[in-house]
């Protein structure tokens, strides 16, 4: 700096205090209010979810260039939009964080252009973007060409996808078309009370329904996250939540091209779990709880349940084995039955899905009676939903291992990752039960004139339940066929997981030449 002439000691001046101008925000009277509702600003947001030290901002001095409608002489920096780049635990990522402060957050051409900027270089970098969502829309003010600016973030979304991982944090209101670029990532996450996202406000419901409705109850996290499905986590306050974005982060690959980091575990792959045996019962119509039976499995009983509130009959699982990530799907017997329903069927999908398009490999745990029955479901279009997590299984190309622990009958089994649609290995328990149907039933429809003509039809009816069972339902009835690779001691399943895993690490295959597929909607 003291061998810098005079004029460049002033515009380095000049330069430091625009800085300090844009990095100090709107006025104390907006911060007081942005934390009142108990929100951080955008940068604190930002320094939570970065590496401490390592965000660099981009286009910190942008600004709009509408006139009129009230935007005369208001020309903030940034625009209403952080956007830049730091590490997450010594890794890049993107991120992008709307400031309500400015504008309310809403979104104009300027802001739009910072964000498509940050969208295209995460794209071109192969590294992860997360968005800090906090903002009121479209900015009225500058018309069609804001609705432009989210026309432009829509297709960056899609372009992005599978490519590299999305992530969307609701810290704010998310209202009308600005809640399809979250609809469009890989996992959203939202927290209670502060953030929510809808399609049409609780206005306008009431104006068309009838139907009066808070902003939280139409749209909160509770409702998303439970009801709806649109949210993957919810949290309490935004300290954890961004929190659970860096654990997130750290389970999965930086893009397409890669495999998700692996790190040593202590936990031993030949760790017995004897209490395996407890946990779950011999007797197929006695419920446990899966997930208990997953934290046995993985490395140090360390998960992260994806869309742990919604279709609670299946269960969703980033987790590590032997240092390995892996994504786990499996039926909780707790939730009625462990039965595939439309919900459960859409959640399993797309979850496999997003393992596959990220190099995840795939662990299944069968207990299934089969797809649940109702007219409800039927013409819900069951049909149709069941069909895409078949397609998400078949087209799958990363390691897959399926494990049946007591019963896989019918459709159910097949459509959960059997070997017959692609399966790499497939496992069963002495206790595994694979039918078309339950021996009660089938004994019904097989030995029906049977049971009726006899004199003790109950009597005859438990004598061919128990034939049935004998015969085609016994524990190596599959794996005599081939369709079982191999009948394991419950106690030795992480181990056997382990060592799968290990030998189909370089595991490589590929689909037809094609466009794209045309799943089932």
């Amino acid at each position: 700096m003291t061998d810098l002439p005079q004029d460049s000691r002033g515009r380095v001046a000049e330069l430091h205090s625009l800085r300090e101008e844009a990095y100090a925000g709107p006025s104390e009277r907006a911060t007081g209010a942005q934390r009142a509702k108990g929100k951080l600003t955008a940068r604190e947001r930002i320094d939570l979810l970065m590496d401490g030290g390592s965000f660099r901002e981009v286009e910190t001095l942008r600004r709009h260039r509408a006139s009129g409608f009230g935007l005369e002489g208001k020309r903030p920096y940034t625009d209403g939009v952080v956007t830049g780049w730091g590490e997450v635990e010594g890794r890049t990522v993107f991120v992008y964080a709307h400031d309500f402060r400015i504008f309310g957050g809403a979104l104009g051409e300027a802001h739009a252009a910072k964000i498509h900027k940050i969208m295209d270089m995460a794209i071109a970098a192969g590294a992860p973007l997360v968005s800090l969502n906090d903002g009121a829309g479209a900015r009225i003010q500058e018309g069609v060409s804001a609705l432009a600016g989210y026309g432009g973030i829509f297709q960056r979304n899609t372009r992005a996808s599978g490519v590299i991982p999305q992530i969307s944090v609701m810290l704010g209101p998310c209202a009308g078309g600005a809640a399809y670029s979250p609809a469009l990532t890989d996992f959203v996450f939202m927290v209670r009370e502060t953030s929510q996202m809808f399609i049409t406000g609780p206005d306008v419901v009431q104006a068309v329904t009838g139907a009066q409705v808070s902003q939280n109850g139409l749209g909160g996290a509770d409702v998303h996250a439970a009801t709806s499905g649109v949210c993957h986590f919810a949290y309490d306050d935004e300290a954890s939540c961004l929190g659970e974005v860096r654990y997130l982060l750290s389970l999965l690959p930086q893009n397409n091209r890669e495999n998700p980091p692996v790190v040593e575990s202590e936990d031993s792959a030949g760790r017995r779990g004897e209490v395996l045996l407890d946990l779950v019962p011999a007797d197929g119509n006695r419920p446990y709880d899966m997930r208990a039976v997953i934290e046995e499995l993985v490395d140090d009983g360390e998960l992260l349940e994806v869309h742990e509130r919604w279709a609670g009959n299946i269960l969703c699982v980033l987790a590590r084995m032997g240092g390995q990530v892996v994504g786990i799907v499996a039926n909780q017997p707790q939730v009625l039955a462990g039965v595939l329903d439309i919900e459960a069927s859409e959640k399993a999908a797309r979850f496999v899905q997003m393992c596959d398009a990220f190099n995840i490999p795939i662990v299944t745990l069968l207990d299934v009676p089969g797809f649940l029955p109702g007219v409800d479901q039927e013409h819900g279009g069951i049909i149709r939903h069941g069909a895409k997590l078949l397609y998400a299984y078949c087209n799958a190309t990363v390691p897959r291992i399926s494990v049946v622990l007591r019963k896989a009958y019918g459709g159910a089994y097949i459509v959960m990752d059997s070997q017959s649609i692609g399966a790499d290995l497939t496992f069963a328990w002495p206790t595994n039960e694979i039918a078309v149907m339950g021996a009660e039933g089938a004994a019904n429809v097989i030995f029906r004139r049977q049971i009726a003509a006899a004199d003790d039809p109950e009597a005859m009816r438990a004598r061919m339940v128990k034939e049935y069972k004998a015969e085609l339902m016994h524990p190596y009835y599959a794996a005599e066929r081939g369709l079982v690779d191999d009948v394991i001691d419950p106690t030795e399943t992480r181990q056997v997981l382990v060592d799968s895993l290990r030998m189909l690490r370089d595991k490589h295959a590929d689909l037809p030449s094609r466009k794209h597929g045309n799943p089932p909607q």
